[in-house]
């Protein structure tokens, strides 16, 4: 069957960024969507990425639009950034960092 929002561990979590790349009212619109497919690579069971893969799954599918838009952007930012460098590391990158310049 064909994915509308992305299938897979990094389609859906890249997709998932450009929502917060958008001003935070905006971004939670069909954000949870992308989740829908993500798939935890076994691997990463009971791993610090698979805490903070449901720690980014409540933050977004949790939100209500309209309601601590830009709390709640914040907070879910931080996290899938924390889950970038996460999966950096496990990579065997020494040293990920997100940057400053957007």
């Amino acid at each position: 069957m064909e994915s509308k929002f992305g299938r897979g561990f990094i389609i859906p979590l890249v997709a998932l960024s450009r929502h917060f790349a958008l001003p935070p009212e905006q971004a939670f619109y069909g954000a949870a969507d992308h989740l829908d497919e993500l798939v935890l690579p076994e691997q990463f069971a009971d791993t610090k990425i698979a805490t903070l893969v449901e720690q980014l799954r409540k933050r977004v599918i949790w939100h209500q639009p309209g309601t601590m838009d830009r709390e709640d952007f914040a907070e879910a930012k931080r996290v899938l950034e924390k889950l970038l460098v996460e999966i950096d590391r496990s990579l065997g990158i020494a040293d990920p960092q997100i940057g400053t310049y957007e």
